[in-house]
């Protein structure tokens, strides 16, 4: 498999094909708005596929295709938790994020709030969410190289953290947009075709192949209940993580900027909702073709965490042509997200951090560029080091991480900063670091940590007072990051926040070309 000719093939095409979108948007980025949001000429159209390409992750074709091989029917968590966000996106934040803010979610949680506290915790928050999903995307690929190059897996994942550098540094977000559009339409079509090869051996009818299913593994495949949780309470808590995460990932919020309105922007969540939910149909077949067709022994043999079921599958009911294609799409896939991953990073550190922080917002436009260019390297380097540490999870998994620590970290501030005059710029900072610090001490205390990781016996530390059993914390973290928020605001006022809150309102409502509303003071005043 590691020789496989075709397989090579496509894997080249699609480098060159990207590659050649990176030049031509290259010669067109030449600002910051360019950069991070493609000077707002996307359309929504276009904007639902590169939102579909980068929202459909490793963690989709790959993590979920082998998660329903392993467990069965508890797999869908994943795809009814991660679609379940989108129209949360499209009625709450979408519009307000696009009216208000230019680059980041940060934009709009500063827009009233004193801007250097707050735009110092949205970058820990961001930051923290964006490297774990990284580490589910450079954990896939550096398995699937490895499976079909017969690389090894670390050099592997120094080849695809090189590519991603190559996109993102010198096309930044057009380029990004395109290779995302490019690998959305290739997903789809492999997805399908995939999904349709697999029903032709059960009469094009999925029911019979959920019964053969059964009959192979027993009913408990069809059934909840199997490992994919540890319990009630840990499904509960991963379902939270995935809804409210989704409406608070960074990289998918970044997308509302790249088109010129509000109203662009809802299209594009609509388009992309339905792209994506049409896929993860595709996925759950998938998953149980594999079971069925494959088998899980034979998958777990390939490594990665189960992660190989779908390209395993692909080799099984269409050869060696079908295989390549599959590889190839998924690794366009990881790269896609990777690089959509990255350039929200560098966002964060370059617009939030050294531009309205560090340089109070004077910066230049060549001296962002050049710092969005070395944060773009600095992240590049992380995510090639933590995707080597975590080789072998299930990139699914680590992928629910990321979204338990983003519906933590960012969903309840900006939630907030949006519907609540009395919320403070205290109340703000507290709400991203509680929820971000304790996402992450609970997911070290808990068994991915200790047990996965680690390699201790479960046997060794249940009895630790420390010791925490939920493998997904959104739970606890987001309730607490909440509630900190609000106690924050109700003991403390902030003039500047009241005062401006309706000229937000005024602002997410009508859009920034509309007169901002005059503070209620200032109406006093004039009266």
């Amino acid at each position: 498999m590691g020789n496989n000719t075709l397989s090579i093939g496509f894997f080249f095409a699609f480098m060159a094909l990207t590659l050649l979108i990176t030049y031509w948007a290259a010669r067109r980025t030449r600002t910051t708005a360019h950069f991070f949001a493609a000077g707002g000429e996307v359309t929504p159209w276009q904007n639902g596929w590169a939102l579909a390409g980068d929202f459909l992750s490793a963690g989709a074709l790959l993590g979920i295709a082998g998660i329903v091989t392993s467990n069965g029917f508890d797999g869908m968590i994943y795809s009814i938790g991660w679609l379940v966000g989108w129209p949360i996106i499209l009625f709450l934040i979408v519009e307000p994020l696009r009216n208000v803010g230019r680059f980041t979610f940060a934009d709009v949680v500063a827009y009233r709030l004193r801007q250097r506290p707050v735009r110092l915790a949205g970058a820990v928050g961001t930051l923290a969410v964006i490297l774990f999903y990284l580490i589910a995307q450079m954990v896939a690929t550096g398995s699937l190289i490895k499976l079909l190059f017969g690389l090894p897996y670390n050099w592997s994942v120094v080849l695809v953290g090189s590519v991603m550098l190559i996109y993102v540094l010198f096309g930044g977000m057009l380029a990004t947009t395109w290779v995302q559009v490019v690998k959305a339409a290739l997903l789809m079509a492999g997805g399908v075709l995939l999904a349709l090869l697999v029903l032709t051996h059960f009469e094009m009818n999925p029911l019979k192949l959920f019964a053969a299913a059964s009959e192979k593994y027993g009913a408990r495949v069809l059934q909840p209940g199997s490992k994919v949780v540890s319990g009630q309470w840990d499904a509960i808590s991963l379902g939270l993580g995935l809804m409210f995460g989704t409406a608070a990932m960074p990289h998918v919020l970044m997308r509302a900027y790249t088109v010129r309105d509000a109203k662009a922007a809802r299209l594009s969540i609509l388009y992309a909702t339905g792209l994506i939910g049409v896929f993860h149909l595709m996925v759950f077949i998938i998953g149980f073709g594999a079971m069925v067709l494959v088998g899980p022994e034979a998958v777990a043999k390939a490594g990665g965490g189960g992660n190989m079921a779908a390209p395993l599958l692909a080799l099984t009911v269409g050869g060696n042509a079908f295989f390549g294609f599959i590889c190839a799409v998924a690794f366009a896939t990881m790269l896609a997200v990777v690089a959509g991953l990255t350039l929200s990073g560098v966002a964060t550190l370059c617009h939030d951090v050294w531009t309205n922080v560090v340089r109070n917002g004077t910066a230049s436009e060549a001296e962002q560029l050049k710092v969005a260019r070395i944060a773009t390297v600095v992240i590049s380097v992380l995510a090639i080091l933590l995707g080597i540490a975590f080789e072998g999870q299930n990139v699914a998994f680590m992928a629910g991480l990321a979204f338990s620590i983003a519906c933590a970290a960012n969903f309840p501030a900006l939630v907030l900063a949006i519907i609540w005059r009395r919320f403070t710029t205290s109340a703000a900072v507290a709400s991203i670091l509680v929820g971000t610090l304790s996402s992450l001490v609970l997911i070290y205390l808990s068994p991915t940590i200790q047990v996965d990781i680690l390699g201790k016996q479960l046997s060794q530390i249940e009895g630790a007072w420390w010791f925490v059993s939920l493998r997904n914390p959104a739970i606890i973290c987001m309730p607490l990051s909440f509630l900190v928020a609000i106690i924050l605001s109700l003991i403390s006022t902030e003039t500047n926040a009241d005062s401006t809150f309706d000229e937000m309102q005024d602002r997410m409502l009508f859009g920034p070309l509309r007169p901002a509303a005059v503070p209620r003071d200032e109406a006093k005043t004039a009266a």
